[in-house]
């Protein structure tokens, strides 16, 4: 043989090993990619994608999995798979062939796995947990060596607000023992998955693949194991999902599966949302003003998706399906929740609620207005209709907060803002349920918003640990992390410090931080590991007593246990009229600071000026 020919037979024994007369795989992609048995609901649709795919026939032969048809649309690239798995069907491997008439075009083998024990069961967070929310990409980069991703689009660029930092899955997971320190019970980091975008694809709410978290923060794996990880330390996880829009470097804007996939196919046709939440519920509303709210673009780099489409409303309910069980989530934050279909958001929540009867779902209703809030919360054991949801977005009550405590006070603003903003509590089916916050990665720093002021902050943190509800901290605000009152994304979502090799601050354990942000540090986990194990916090009753003096006092009381939480926001210290508060007080004489350990007799309550006072009543 000669030297050419030996070379020619090596080269071809190295070649995969494809049949000379069968043309090569054209499978590119299934999703969901895997499932599970013993689901209560027993369809499972598969998206199919790969050239020419449409013409082809499914088949498989597997006991309790029965192939009920297919579909396609105008793209003959997809197909798209119905499968009924009954409560019979055992875990195991379906093989599945596409047949072209006789002949196997394309295979493969589809993964049913079993259910994590007592997973249809989980329990969601509720008013127990107190949430810290974290920005993944600036908050620890664990992990250096995926900073860079080879075939993504944006690399690491510390130095611009808007660029890729490096924080990641490992910088999370790494310091869950400082979370858990801090008295933290859930943890919600904004997207994980792909946002393989040109730029700006750090914050993860431009999806450009619903099944791979961002290879930028790890893997799917790691992030299953980060879900266990810290699951082990009491701290539940709570995944960021968008349910409207996906970025314009979503894998589908190559190739759309049909003309109808998004809310507007081309650049002359989009429509930018008007951003009228109050369409949906005013009674005078024009059919264009709710159309262009549900069916315009957020931004004209986040391509709208169509829910009326009954394949897309299908693939975004079984992704969130398949992301509760495969990481063991106990909550989802449901991004501009109101946006989307109102008949999809029904068939979405219906779907979650009926596989995990005890989880939650917190939903964001960006607005000043109760009752539309109240529009989007169901009753605590109520069906699931309308799109309803256990959870929302406490904003009215975040508007309150903020501008109660920096405002001055009379009598239509700041203590009686706070005042009276709790008191449209009679509008909600459940305000225990509702998710409380001071600031988060769309808000200016809490510290910042309140002018830098020591006193109003710790007002505000003994708030957000004592009033009913969920409360939800964003990471960074404990050390007094700062940025402009204006909205400023790149600077408010600012780097923990710590959180990379050579910080020469570094929070996580206190060195270098300035006496200052110790002190708020320490009050933070003062007041929320005593929010922890006290259920007085958790489900307690609440009477506050209207503002007098730039002075506001509120109880949380139950049949064990009486908590108060005073505050003063004037310049001199206030002397409080103790008879005014008999009604809870019910005779008893002494208070404990839960900060200090100080007990003061309540013969008379002085309060210092600029504070706030948590105390246990005996």
């Amino acid at each position: 043989m000669t030297k050419a020919l030996w070379g020619l037979a090596v080269a071809l024994l190295c070649l995969p090993q494809v049949s000379i007369d069968r043309p090569a795989d054209p499978l590119e992609r299934v999703e969901p990619p895997f499932w599970w048995a013993g689901m209560h609901e027993p369809q499972l649709q598969l998206l199919l994608y790969g050239e020419n795919l449409a013409g082809l026939k499914p088949s498989l032969s597997y006991p309790g999995v029965t192939l009920l048809g297919s579909e396609t649309l105008g793209n003959p690239n997809y197909l798209f798979i119905n499968l009924s798995i009954s409560a019979q069907a055992a875990p195991g491997t379906v093989d599945i062939a596409l047949l072209d008439g006789e002949r196997i075009a394309a295979s493969f083998a589809y993964s049913l796995r079993e259910r994590g024990s007592g997973s249809a069961g989980r329990r969601g967070f509720d008013s127990r947990d107190a949430i810290y929310l974290i920005t993944p990409d600036r908050f620890a980069n664990g992990n250096p060596d995926n900073d860079t991703v080879p075939g993504m689009q944006e690399a690491p660029n510390r130095q611009a607000p808007g660029g890729r930092h490096g924080g990641d899955i490992a910088g999370m997971q790494r310091h869950l023992d400082y979370i858990a320190d801090l008295g933290f019970t859930a943890l919600w980091p904004n997207p994980l998955v792909e946002n393989d975008q040109r730029e700006y694809s750090y914050h993860g709410y431009s999806a450009t693949d619903y099944y791979r978290i961002d290879p930028r923060f790890g893997t799917n794996e790691d992030f299953r194991r980060f879900v266990a990880a810290a699951n082990a330390k009491g701290i539940g996880v709570i995944q960021d999902m968008v349910l409207n829009h996906i970025g314009d470097g979503h894998w589908w804007m190559d190739d759309l599966p049909d003309q109808n996939w998004l809310n507007g196919t081309g650049a002359d046709e989009i429509t930018i949302t008007n951003h009228a939440l109050i369409a949906l519920a005013d009674p005078y509303a024009s059919e264009t003003d709710k159309s262009q709210f549900l069916r315009g673009w957020f931004v004209d780099s986040m391509p709208d998706l169509n829910q009326r489409h009954p394949l897309v409303a299908n693939y975004l309910i079984q992704n969130t399906i398949w992301w509760i069980e495969f990481a063991g989530l106990s909550g989802i934050r449901a991004d501009t929740y109101t946006y989307p279909d109102p008949d999809f958001l029904q068939s979405w929540a219906e779907r979650v609620h009926r596989e995990y009867p005890n989880f939650n779902i917190v939903g964001e209703e960006w607005t000043r207005s109760a009752p539309l809030i109240a529009r989007w919360q169901r009753k605590e054991n109520g069906e699931v209709t309308g799109g309803r949801v256990k959870s929302m977005m406490d904003f009215p009550l975040h508007y309150a907060l903020r501008e109660g405590l920096a405002q001055d006070d009379n009598w239509n603003s700041g203590l009686t803002s706070l005042y009276q903003g709790l008191a449209h509590d009679f509008v909600y089916p459940n305000p225990q349920r509702l998710v409380i916050f001071g600031g988060n990665h769309d808000t200016s720093r809490l510290f910042s918003q309140l002018d830098d002021d020591p006193g109003l902050y710790r007002m505000a943190i003994a708030y957000l640990a004592t009033m009913r509800g969920i409360p939800q901290f964003f990471y960074g605000d404990e050390v007094l992390m700062e940025s402009p009152k204006h909205r400023d994304d790149g600077v408010v979502r600012g780097d923990f410090p710590g959180g990379w090799k050579g910080d020469s601050v570094n929070a996580f354990n206190g060195k270098g931080l300035s006496g200052k942000r110790k002190q708020a540090q320490d009050f933070v986990r003062s007041l929320f590991r005593w929010r922890r194990d006290n259920p007085v916090i958790h489900r307690g009753s609440l009477m506050q007593f209207a503002p007098h003096d730039n002075t506001y006092v509120y109880f949380r009381y139950d049949d064990e246990k009486i908590v108060m939480v005073a505050m003063n926001k004037g310049s001199e210290p206030a002397t409080v009229d103790i008879d005014r508060f008999s009604e809870v007080l019910a005779g008893k004489k002494r208070a404990r600071d839960i900060v200090s350990g100080n007990i003061y007799p309540l013969t008379r309550l002085e309060l210092p000026a600029r504070d706030v006072l948590v105390a246990e009543i005996y």
